[in-house]
């Protein structure tokens, strides 16, 4: 197990943890969560030995295999699939090991160091890496490409494939939703079920931690708290922790009064003297519970900017692309006030594309884009948070955009915002990418726009500032185009979806359940499948279109099964958790309850070895169901 003992830790002489302890058993997959600068990378820092503790101890078993996610990699020469394999050092160790006894010509060293290899299964481990970078969305074309050659947000990818592809009794990974798409967050729910390690994960996605946690580890005040479950558990556990711990302050509040007030009105009466002087030493001793302080939240609000035409925009046999590439080609769309678009499909479809054209940032390579009368765009992109001033404020950037504007009103603004007092003031440069989102979202909502295009709007947004986000998209009256890959946004934000795939842009008639379901039926698609358009682009697209209708049809039994299967997964996973919570009541141990317990155990162990067996079943299904997919491209 891991131990954490009376932990201290300060980062630039502020302390991010204070006597903190916590106990994370084997097999666990444990979300880390807290606000942006709380101490969660700091603390996987520690655990990978680059940082000291302050104070405490950490104890991890010695002969445990830890594997992580970095968070940047160089521009290498490596090919991807190398770079890939060599995050596992024991397989590395071994081809050295058979290098050395070929050079030394020795038959006995080479029949050994074969026969290791053959024991470590070494010919089954180029397979796994393919399989890991197939899932992570690459296409077999680019496994050769240098990692050089790869964007940052695939770098992060590649940086992913190598900690998952590393055998790991311990696997931290920091934020590694960040730059994926919906499929493969998808994906990588599914693999990390499967991880038979202790798992720590730092996430803001509440959907992918409901996928995967199954308990919660919250920063809290200094203090590690620990919750058994996954997200949505951890909130209803905490709600209920937030109303016991403030019925205790408020019940502590009263006594507190109630004695003070009899010292005020006793204390110069002989008569009751001695008990006013008894009751002062209880206030003496009377040890307030701290008020449950909620997560600091922040009062977003977007306003629109009066009134727009309808539609908003429209787009008129519209072909967009970079150079000589044509990405989407053949668009016909219409935006009306009020929409509220999410859109759909794999990294490299045409997503940002399409954002990027409705913003005015890129022309149209044919056809026209009509844009309403008083129209008001505020975009949000991940590249907007690399042009910000590094030397200007908070407060400077709004008072560039409106130089007429009062100090106060501006402070009071970005307040909302989460920079208050010298934060306003300081320079961006030092700050975390959760603040200089928070900084772009600002300078968006003071525009007053009417049409909000967000690309990716929550990467490195902590919780608090998420829900903020989803409640302000609530309430906003003007229209939204949302990609994201975060779920609970998309689903509580979009009322609509748009499909942008094969070149083009359709109408999606369905929930992301549905979507989910549908890419486990349609054919894998990367960022190398969006073709150039040709002048029979829509015959190719209804062969395409009839093919896909064949291969459901060749599919349905298989994926069938596989619903079936989930199904029971799930099933099995709710009993689980109902013996879990039978399990911590105390209740249950004492002498009157050991038949009951006694069953409990057992139930426990039936449903374990059940789930163990279905999950086995629906990943081999999963995996047929993709092989055949596969041949049929």
């Amino acid at each position: 197990m891991i131990k954490l003992s009376n932990v201290s830790i300060q980062l630039g002489g502020k302390p991010l943890l204070e006597n903190a302890s916590a106990t994370f058993n084997p097999g666990e997959r444990i979300a880390v969560i807290g606000p942006n600068g709380s101490g969660k990378s700091t603390l996987f820092k520690v655990m990978q030995g680059e940082l000291a503790l302050d104070a405490g101890d950490y104890d991890v078993p010695k002969h445990w295999r830890l594997s992580h996610m970095a968070q940047e990699v160089e521009a290498v020469d490596r090919p991807a699939l190398e770079f890939v394999l060599d995050g596992d050092s024991e397989l590395r160790r071994l081809e050295q090991l058979l290098k050395h006894a070929e050079q030394s010509g020795n038959d006995d060293d080479i029949a050994e160091a074969l026969g290791q290899l053959d024991n470590y299964q070494a010919f089954n481990k180029r397979h796994q890496a393919e399989q890991l970078l197939a899932g992570l969305g690459f296409s077999v074309e680019q496994y050769n490409n240098t990692v050089g050659q790869f964007s940052g947000g695939w770098r992060v990818r590649l940086n992913l494939a190598r900690a998952l592809m590393c055998p790991a009794d311990l696997l931290l990974l920091d934020e590694p939703t960040n730059h994926l798409d919906l499929h493969t967050c998808y994906w990588l729910e599914g693999w990390l079920r499967q991880f038979e390690g202790t798992l720590l994960f730092i996430s803001h996605d509440r959907d992918f931690m409901d996928g995967v946690a199954t308990q919660v580890v919250s920063f809290d005040n200094k203090q590690l708290t620990l919750y058994r479950g996954n997200y949505s558990q951890f909130e209803r556990q905490r709600g209920e922790r937030f109303a016991q711990q403030q019925a205790a302050f408020d019940n502590q509040q009263r006594q507190r009064e109630h004695l003070e007030s009899f010292v005020r009105r006793f204390k110069a009466k002989a008569t009751k003297a001695k008990q006013a002087q008894s009751r002062v030493k209880m206030l003496e001793k009377l040890t307030l519970e701290a008020p449950m302080i909620m997560s600091h939240g922040y009062d977003l609000s977007i306003d629109t900017g009066g009134r727009v035409s309808d539609p908003v925009i429209s787009l008129h046999d519209v072909s967009l692309g970079y150079e000589d590439k044509t990405i989407l080609s053949g668009l016909n769309l219409s935006l009306h006030p009020g929409t509220r678009l999410g859109l759909l499909g794999v990294n490299g479809a045409g997503k940002s594309t399409l954002i990027k054209a409705l913003s005015k940032e890129l022309r149209p390579k044919q056809g026209h884009i009509h844009f309403g009368q008083n129209i008001a765009v505020g975009y949000f992109a991940q590249h907007q948070l690399e042009s910000l001033d590094d030397d200007a404020s908070p407060f400077l950037h709004i008072r560039r955009i409106d130089n007429e504007a009062r100090d106060q009103d501006i402070k009071n603004f970005i307040g909302r915002f989460g920079f208050s007092g010298e934060r306003a003031s300081e320079p961006v440069v030092n700050f975390s990418g959760g603040e200089k989102a928070r900084v772009a979202l600002a300078m968006i909502a003071w525009q007053k726009p009417n049409l909000l295009l967000l690309d990716e709007p929550t990467n490195h947004l902590d919780l608090d500032m998420r829900e903020s986000l989803n409640l302000a998209l609530q309430q906003y009256e003007g229209a939204v185009i949302l990609v994201s890959h975060d779920r609970y946004l998309l689903n509580t934000t979009a009322d609509e979806f748009w499909w942008v795939r094969d070149g083009g842009v359709e109408p999606y008639h369905g929930d992301l359940a549905d979507y989910f379901q549908l890419l486990l039926k349609a054919p894998t698609q990367t960022s190398s499948t969006s073709r150039e358009q040709s002048d029979d682009s829509a015959v190719d697209k209804k062969a395409q279109r009839q093919a896909r209708a064949a291969q459901r049809e060749r599919l349905k039994p298989l994926q069938k099964q596989l619903k079936a299967t989930e199904q029971k997964v799930e099933k099995l996973q709710q009993q689980r958790e109902r013996i879990e919570i039978a399990l911590a009541d105390p209740t249950i141990y004492e002498a009157d309850n050991k038949a009951l317990l006694q069953q409990s155990l057992l139930e426990q162990g039936e449903v374990k070895t059940a789930l163990e067996q279905s999950e086995a079943q629906w990943m081999e299904l999963l995996e047929e169901l993709e092989a055949l997919q596969a041949g049929d491209q």
